[in-house]
């Protein structure tokens, strides 16, 4: 369940294309302050990392070490790396507990409280599904796979101990996979490194998990694009809301998207996605995009999953339940915004 969304990143008229989100970055007056950005692929997508400093040199240094925290982090959670501390885990599956970094502990016990809140729509024990389905191949897995894989997955065989940071799965076969949650992590973890190194603003890029600090140099906020799942609805968009459903403006937090539209192929005329449902082994059917706004990165990331898995009556009763900030365009195009988002929210549909 790795690169939900994608970004578009852009100073001035500098572009990064990666597409879904679209990232957009303006420079403002005439101050001693300056915007200073730097792209690189990392964690199988296009990272970006903005920042806000006085100095070019500090910039560089601060953008640096964001990018280290980026492969040490990866070094501990990706699925796709066999000696990750993730890798592990699922390795020693219905053997043994293993001992992990705080980074990897703290993020697996996070996972499994959205699980709990979510009632299991957001599982990170869904690796054995996850790995089943290839994207990129385009072929649908066999009915008797899924359903045979179905019995591996389930967040509370996954066994936590505080005292000795250790993390076991209770049964052989069973897997770790924290693609829909980590990058939000990544990103806080970045905008810390950021910060620490005196950077005033700036945004860490994961992909389409998006964590902003601080302001623009002329003190506004951070403005990103939500992309339009199927184009743009109206055919009246242009120039920099080419393409988007609605722009966001924030200062310090934190937004990520889960859609139907980044992985996916289309047969006999269905729309095959990554966003799986646990309880049955396919995509879920619901949505077609789930915006999430949240002062965690980790946080925003792993509820968009949720809420989108959970379906319409059952999503949007966690999003009131928890007064969350959220966009959403369901399967039916129709669309929905939470009051408390109202305000830094700017549509370019006309919905």
């Amino acid at each position: 369940m790795l690169n939900k969304t994608r970004v578009v990143a852009y100073v001035g008229s500098l572009f990064v294309v990666a597409a879904i989100i679209l990232l957009y970055v303006f420079l403002g007056g005439d101050h001693r302050a300056k915007v200073y950005k730097k792209s690189r692929i990392a964690m199988d997508t296009v990272i970006t990392l903005t920042v806000v400093s006085e100095s070019e040199r500090k910039a560089e240094g601060a953008i640096e070490a964001g990018f280290d925290e980026v492969t040490y982090l990866e070094g501990l959670l990706s699925m796709f790396l066999p000696n990750s501390e993730v890798s592990r885990i699922s390795s020693d599956a219905g053997v043994k507990p293993v001992k992990v970094s705080e980074d990897t502990y703290r993020l697996i016990k996070k996972a499994v409280e959205i699980a709990g809140i979510s009632d299991g729509a957001f599982d990170p024990t869904i690796a054995p599904l996850s790995r089943l389905w290839d994207f990129q191949k385009k072929v649908k897995p066999p009915d008797e796979e899924i359903k045979k894989r179905l019995a591996l997955v389930d967040y509370r065989d996954i066994v936590l101990d505080d005292a000795a940071r250790s993390v076991m799965l209770k049964r052989k076969g069973m897997g770790i996979d924290l693609g829909a949650i980590a990058k939000g992590y990544v990103a806080d973890r970045v905008v810390e490194v950021l910060r620490a190194r005196g950077m005033t603003g700036g945004i860490a890029a994961m992909a389409g998990d998006i964590k902003t600090f601080g302001t623009r140099p002329d003190g506004s906020g951070w403005r990103i694009g939500i992309k339009a799942p199927r184009g743009e609805p109206n055919g009246e968009q242009s120039g920099e809301q080419e393409g988007l459903a609605g722009v966001l403006t924030l200062k310090g937090e934190a937004v990520s998207t889960a859609g139907d539209y980044e992985r996916f192929f289309i047969e006999n005329g269905v729309r095959y996605h990554h966003l799986l449902e646990p309880s049955t082994g396919y995509p879920a059917r619901d949505f077609q995009g789930v915006t999430v706004v949240n002062q965690e990165g980790q946080l925003a990331d792993g509820l968009d999953t949720a809420i989108f898995v959970m379906g319409r009556d059952k999503g949007m009763a966690l999003v009131r339940r928890l007064n969350l900030k959220v966009y959403v365009i369901y399967s039916d195009t129709t669309t929905y915004i939470s009051d408390n988002l109202k305000d830094s929210f700017e549509s370019t549909t006309g919905h």
